[in-house]
């Protein structure tokens, strides 16, 4: 298979502090990767040093160009944003009103919503509306930051089918980046756990053992094994 992603000795350092320390991967075409660790360990650091948005170290290889990226939980709660229509918002990134609208109701929004502001929706609305804008391109491949924080279990379950359909029907590679097992055994085809350094990397099912996760964690985690799990 061809890669998706290929890192190697990726290293970051901000503020004189050590984020990221030789941390090497790759990711398959088509494959569900799932980034877990504690906060604080540089989960999102690593997605944005992917994309060069942090100063790094090291080799990062994408196969493709046509990238998109779900930002994190801060981007979410919709602090400092700009008073954007959720027209405007999609126009961004060159997407015409018919494009808009079909991928809203892709996602089960009604298309009417397409003249509000983004603070007159609900977080649901909101996360739905924004995985919406970051499929409108079509990318080939997907980074999805903690997409689902802040939302109810069942709201968790109807993103995450979302995201399933589009990786099933369009063949995508996804980058994710989760605190939650029972979505790692569901969807995942690989895990990578780093704490400022890679602790495990595999297959779910052979690297997400007691050991490894209290190595990650620290003590007084709970671990349950996914029958189902990849």
């Amino acid at each position: 298979m061809t890669k998706a992603l290929k890192v190697k000795d990726l290293n970051v350092v901000l503020g004189g502090e050590e984020i990221i320390k030789d941390l090497s991967f790759s990711v398959e075409d088509g494959e569900v990767l799932v980034v877990m660790g504690p906060n604080g360990a540089g989960k999102t650091t690593l997605l944005k040093a992917l994309l060069g948005l942090v100063p790094s170290k090291g080799k990062v290889e994408w196969g493709s160009k046509n990238i998109s990226y779900l930002p994190p939980q801060e981007f979410l709660e919709r602090r400092h944003l700009p008073p954007l229509s959720i027209k405007d918002f999609f126009e961004l990134k060159g997407a015409s009103s018919n494009k808009t609208t079909e991928m809203l109701e892709l996602v089960g929004l009604k298309s009417s919503i397409i003249s509000k502001n983004f603070n007159t929706l609900s977080t649901g609305q909101f996360q739905r509306m924004i995985i919406a804008w970051a499929l409108v391109n079509e990318p080939s491949i997907l980074l999805f930051d903690e997409p689902t924080a802040g939302i109810d279990v069942g709201g968790e379950e109807t993103i995450y089918s979302l995201l399933r359909k589009f990786w099933e029907d369009k063949k995508m590679t996804i980058l994710l980046v989760t605190h939650d097992l029972s979505i790692i055994w569901e969807h995942a085809n690989n895990v990578l756990c780093i704490n400022k350094k890679k602790i495990c990397y595999g297959k779910p099912r052979k690297v997400l053992t007691p050991k490894n996760l209290e190595e990650l964690y620290g003590t007084g985690i709970k671990f349950y094994k996914h029958g189902g799990g990849k």
